[in-house]
């Protein structure tokens, strides 16, 4: 299950658009896997988009923030593909593993 959440910074703040987004894996070592298989890709414009994730407790947190709206969008949108991807590899590799 994911949530997300979307800020609007007041104020003259460079990095003005931020989102956050939560994945629960329900297991510490798929949230792992995932943020490994995703931390490989570094932002294509640094200086326009930053992200930070993190894992703990199972779940994978992702916080972005960029100076406009549209390069938030087009990088959350980039990284959730990625991420959806990850997800759908675990799920169909685990299904063979269980006993």
């Amino acid at each position: 299950m994911a949530a997300i959440a979307y800020n609007v910074a007041d104020g003259p703040n460079q990095w003005e658009f931020s989102c956050d987004l939560e994945v629960d894996y329900e297991s510490e070592e798929n949230a792992s896997i995932v943020y490994a298989a995703l931390a490989v890709d570094k932002e294509l414009q640094p200086d326009k988009v930053k992200r930070h994730m993190s894992v703990s407790d199972g779940k994978l947190s992702v916080h972005f923030e960029a100076v406009e709206a549209r390069f938030l969008r087009a990088s959350y949108s980039a990284f959730v593909d990625v991420l959806i991807l990850a997800t759908k590899t675990i799920e169909e590799l685990g299904k063979g593993m269980e006993l």
